[in-house]
């Protein structure tokens, strides 16, 4: 009976609820906080360099940003009111917003930065409690195009981990070594292990990797450098400047960031629990969104937002349990509070980790793919999906062509492939006849 009962618990890990033994569920949140883990603090990064922040200043926003999106995953996976979609959607730092936030933080000064997120935020917000009035209008041809554009969008990102990330020995021997070892160790474990360890392939991967990492010289433990053991998260490092015209431009990169939320929703909902999510749902994941960024942006963080890398290892692992996943964002509210815990795991090098990814992503664009067909590949639907694949994936690659554009608008657009799917496939969605067939003409 004991052993009956102990297989029912495993089991649960397929299902959103039924608890898990915590020995079995940490692995599974672990994969999560691993793949996402220097994908959250990048940006920061780098939108922290363009506002010149100091060194202070950049090291309590890392750790505020852990702790935020430790937070907001909590937020997605067990709701609060109508914030949250109770779907295992992750949390980040979202990339969507850092070519806007470095262009304010260069012009106008991190404080306006600040500012504009936490307006923003509000806005998708309550668009997302809203979205019953607009949520219809998404159909799921166009939920699929914009599923397949964020697998195809995520590809050079895991290409680019692969080979080291953007580091002077990019593509060297090390790294290629890393990636493939990495790689190739998923693999085998996937083929070999048995039951629902099986799906621990990814934090195996890691593991392997990391090991190998170690041996070869390169991992870098500088991290660790004069760091505090426990540390509470700070409000407001960075004081809040409010500027118009900053708040327009960022609430506007809000509405793009709400389309990959909807996206990666609609993923995590059909390859893990096998149906299209709720309308509650999507306005739970998206209130979610924007109000959890406000509250990013009180901690002068950047928005966070769900991760496609975590949808990625959903589609491999079919693993959904909200209690499992949690674990991965209590992961992240610890390192958090404690610096070593957060400087651990930016210790992965990022040929690992491009290791994991770069399968990940390819996972998503299969999904995209079974959506489209799901929705069905007839003529206004492929018509509707080439066009808006052909062009949103296609420009992008020839920045040029957004050069009619205001400077804001070519910005996002020529680097946000995601946003110009969605935006034509929406827009010849309702405009295209529903009945497009061929009608042949009787002799």
């Amino acid at each position: 009976m004991k052993s009956s009962n102990s297989n029912a618990s495993i089991e649960n890990i397929y299902q959103l609820d039924g608890r898990v033994p915590l020995g079995k569920a940490i692995p599974f949140g672990l994969q999560h906080v691993l793949a996402m883990f220097v994908a959250n603090i990048v940006p920061i990064i780098i939108v922290a360099g363009s506002g010149k922040l100091s060194q202070d200043v950049t090291t309590a926003l890392l750790q505020n940003c852990m702790f935020i999106a430790g937070i907001g995953t909590l937020i997605q996976l067990f709701p609060i009111w109508k914030v949250g979609s109770g779907l295992p959607v992750v949390m980040g730092v979202s990339f969507t917003f850092v070519a806007i936030l470095s262009y304010i933080a260069a012009t106008y000064g991190y404080p306006v930065v600040v500012g504009a997120i936490i307006i923003g935020g509000l806005l998708e917000g309550c668009l997302g409690l809203l979205a019953k009035y607009w949520k219809r209008f998404i159909s799921p041809v166009v939920s699929a195009c914009v599923v397949l554009s964020i697998g195809f969008s995520l590809l050079p990102v895991g290409a680019r981990s692969f080979g080291g990330g953007y580091v002077a020995d990019f593509g060297s021997a090390q790294n290629m070594l890393l990636g493939t070892v990495t790689l190739t160790s998923l693999l085998l474990f996937t083929i070999f292990a048995k039951g629902y360890l099986k799906q621990l392939a990814i934090l195996f991967g890691l593991i392997v990797g990391y090991v190998l990492a170690l041996f070869m010289g390169k991992v870098d433990f500088s991290a660790f450098n004069n760091i505090a053991i426990f540390d509470i998260p700070k409000l407001l490092p960075v004081k809040p400047e409010f500027n118009l015209g900053a708040i327009i431009s960022v609430a506007l990169v809000f509405l793009v960031s709400a389309t990959e939320t909807i996206g990666d929703t609609t993923a995590c909902c059909v390859m893990g629990v096998g149906r299209e999510p709720s309308e509650k749902e999507i306005s739970g994941s998206l209130a979610c969104d924007g109000f959890a960024s406000s509250v990013s942006g009180l901690f002068s963080c950047m928005p966070i937002t769900s991760f496609s890398q975590n949808v990625g290892i959903i589609a491999m692992t079919k693993v959904v349990n909200r209690y499992t996943i949690a674990t991965g964002g209590i992961a992240l509210i610890l390192a958090g509070l404690f610096p070593p815990i957060g400087a651990f795991f930016n210790t992965l090098p990022e040929s690992v980790l491009g290791g994991c990814t770069i399968l990940m992503f390819g996972q998503i664009v299969i999904s995209g793919i079974r959506m489209l067909d799901k929705a069905g590949l007839n003529q206004r639907n492929s018509l509707i999906a080439a066009f808006a694949i052909a062009i949103g994936l296609g420009f992008p690659s020839a920045v040029e062509l957004f050069n009619i554009f205001p400077t804001l608008v070519a910005e996002q657009l020529s680097n946000n492939c995601v946003a110009i799917v969605f935006i034509i496939s929406l827009f010849l969605d309702l405009v295209l006849p529903k009945n497009m067939e061929v009608v042949k003409e009787t002799a």
